[in-house]
């Protein structure tokens, strides 16, 4: 019988710790806080009747949630369809919320015609393309929350701080949901990366839509405001 090496004894012990995945309510809070900003956008920014969005999005989160419950650590093919399904329709409600506004604003919409009801759908529009692109960087790193919880590759698609200084990097550091809504919150107020840089061409694309999303939103918003005050 061979022995053990210590190192190969640490290893088998690794993707346990390694596999101790994310809470799964910070998610869930997002999508459901995003679903309730849908229901408060006027009719003529939502994609579809009232009701539909928040629904697709309640279904799928529901799956999700019955099929891994408490942590994000189970991974599977159909788990992972369902979760880029979820992103993707908060993704398109958004973008095309933002594409309504903006025809609105240029075209002249009812909101458009009062400073408190534009600042209100601005602002919605605004803070569901902040949790639709935090949930879309959430989903789309290093292959998501379960594929994280087991490895995380040596070069991220997200470089975060700890990744850049081996000083700040806790042992078996992930990052967690606050740190994409943190990314997707900045992104969408500086309009370039901050503290994140985007290493793979997909986390480039993204945070440039974001980017333009977001500057379409306030510069338009906040411009048509000051027409009304004024």
């Amino acid at each position: 019988m061979t022995g053990q090496h210590p190192s190969d004894a640490s290893n088998l012990h690794e993707p346990q710790q390694a596999a101790h995945g994310e809470a799964r309510w910070p998610m869930a809070g997002a999508v459901i806080a995003a679903a309730v900003l849908t229901l408060l956008l006027p009719d003529d920014l939502r994609l579809g009747p009232r009701w539909a969005l928040p629904l697709v999005e309640g279904l799928l989160l529901v799956a999700l949630i019955a099929g891994d419950p408490i942590r994000i650590s189970r991974r599977s093919a159909a788990m992972r369809v369902v979760s880029i399904a979820l992103v993707s329709v908060l993704a398109c409600g958004a973008i095309w919320s933002t594409l309504q506004l903006t025809d609105d604003l240029m075209h002249g919409g009812r909101e458009t015609n009062s400073a408190d009801a534009l600042l209100q759908a601005g602002g919605s529009v605004w803070a569901s393309t902040v949790l639709a692109f935090s949930l879309l960087y959430f989903e789309l790193d290093s292959g998501g929350a379960a594929a994280r919880a087991h490895h995380m590759p040596p070069t991220p698609a997200l470089a975060f701080p700890q990744h850049l200084s081996p000083e700040l990097n806790a042992t078996h550091w992930r990052p967690r949901y606050i740190d994409y809504l943190y990314l997707g919150f900045t992104n969408a107020t500086a309009f370039s990366p901050t503290d994140v840089m985007p290493l793979a061409p997909w986390a480039k694309i993204v945070m440039t839509v974001q980017s333009v999303v977001s500057l379409l939103i306030l510069g338009l918003v906040v411009a048509r405001a000051v027409n009304v005050f004024a």
